[in-house]
């Protein structure tokens, strides 16, 4: 099969597996902000990070294990073999830490993430109940991964599709029948990735899977090598966390509670676009580590065009898209008719939304980068759009502009990111 076809076959069945993670996360938005309001949106976003954290750390075990799986095997070396069980036993290890911390200090940590006595009462089991699933959350994403880099991505898809449709199904029936509320969001969000693990587990127990348990002891050696290559998809998904709470913080001294649930439907939104990026990004790794790992210069290149075209065009339908319909995405989260919210979210979308002109290329480009073991610029260009880049632009734009200037901190971090990613792409390709 041509570079192309396995391209088109791999890149469509990972963004829409991704997808349909985003799209629970907007089923949680849109339940919470029909049973509690605008004060369970903003709950909702202030804990966000907490959930992106989580993610961020299984995508990193998961993709950049995967990656040393597929080069290795590539090369004929046995030592692939070990990285699948070591990813398991670390995310075990490292989940649970949001384990205890979730059923000891939910509170402390919905109040450390800027929420009031109102905010933790309606926050605080909600962020218990998904903190108390963290490992399910990691394995999934390395179960998913591995799936994906054995060359069963329609597996990888089924999972994440199935599993999601799950969260939005029982987010009604636990929130609204049995009339549960945010314990029931929660519970429908925790749930998910365990049915996500087990249709994984449909291929990783067949005699097709390449992909085999060999329990050792947990190595860190291991772990910091998988992690390396998985920086880009670490940041990928922490650097939405990361915004929302510098975000979060100016927006409260800016526009209060008000604010904040109005960057909720604006950041909830953002993730819809993230996953179609994060989706090509991820798509496209397995094949350019493998024809990396063979040493197929050529092919590497096809796909690095294809990766970075398809970023370009999917931004442009992106950003016209939210342009045009930001009125009525606003609407379907303010069922309250809040005019302050609506007023925010609208401008907000249009202007936030702008960044994924330039978002796109990062995400697929930085993934590029990792799969082709370029691990020192990926770092380099996943802090500066992860990190340094919007963390600045958050507070001197805010300071000049206000809420404006808020908005348009993702659009400029993203634009200086773009720069080193395309002098690291044409060094290193």
């Amino acid at each position: 099969m041509s570079e192309k076809k396995l391209f088109m076959k791999y890149v469509s069945q990972n963004v829409l597996g991704m997808l349909g993670i985003s799209v629970y996360i907007l089923a949680d938005t849109f339940f919470i902000s029909l049973a509690e309001g605008a004060d369970g949106i903003t709950a909702l976003n202030l804990v966000l990070p907490v959930y992106s954290l989580i993610f961020a750390i299984g995508a990193m075990i998961g993709v950049g294990s995967a990656i040393r799986f597929k080069i290795l095997r590539a090369r004929r070396d046995k030592e692939a073999e070990l990285y699948f069980s070591n990813a398991l036993l670390w995310a075990l290890i490292i989940g649970s830490v949001f384990i205890l911390t979730g059923i000891f200090m939910p509170e402390q940590v919905v109040a450390l993430l800027g929420g009031d006595d109102r905010i933790v009462a309606v926050g605080r089991e909600y962020t218990a109940i998904f903190m108390m699933f963290a490992p399910f959350f990691m394995w999934n994403h390395i179960c998913n991964a591995f799936v994906r880099n054995d060359g069963a991505p329609s597996v990888a898809m089924a999972a994440t599709l199935c599993s999601s449709l799950f969260n939005v199904v029982f987010d009604y029936v636990l929130m609204f029948p049995l009339r549960m509320g945010m314990r029931g969001a929660a519970l429908a969000t925790a749930l998910s990735p365990v049915l996500g693990v087990a249709i994984c587990c449909v291929h990783l127990l067949s005699k097709k899977s390449t992909v085999k348990v060999r329990w050792t002891v947990p190595s860190a050696k291991r772990l910091f090598a998988a992690c390396q290559l998985g920086i880009s998809a670490f940041v990928g998904e922490i650097s939405s966390g990361v915004t929302t709470v510098v975000f979060n913080m100016i927006i409260l001294r800016l526009a209060g509670n008000i604010g904040v649930a109005a960057y909720g439907v604006v950041a909830n939104t953002s993730l819809v676009a993230a996953a179609v990026f994060n989706g090509a990004s991820q798509g496209s790794q397995p094949l350019l580590s493998d024809y990396y790992g063979r040493g197929q210069t050529e092919s590497v290149r096809r796909v690095v065009r294809l990766g970075v075209v398809t970023a370009l065009v999917m931004a442009v339908l992106i950003f016209v898209g939210v342009c045009v319909l930001a009125e009525p995405v606003t609407a379907v989260f303010n069922h309250e008719g809040n005019v302050a919210l609506a007023a925010y979210a609208v401008t907000g979308l249009r202007l936030y939304f702008a960044g994924f002109l330039f978002a796109g290329f990062n995400i697929v480009g930085t993934g590029i980068l990792s799969a082709v073991e370029a691990a020192g610029w990926a770092f380099a260009a996943s802090i500066s759009r992860g990190f340094v880049s919007i963390i600045v632009c958050a507070f001197v734009l805010a300071a000049a502009l206000g809420m404006n200037g808020v908005w348009l901190a993702f659009p400029a971090a993203e634009l200086i990111t773009a720069g080193m990613v395309l002098a690291a792409l044409r060094k290193s390709i």
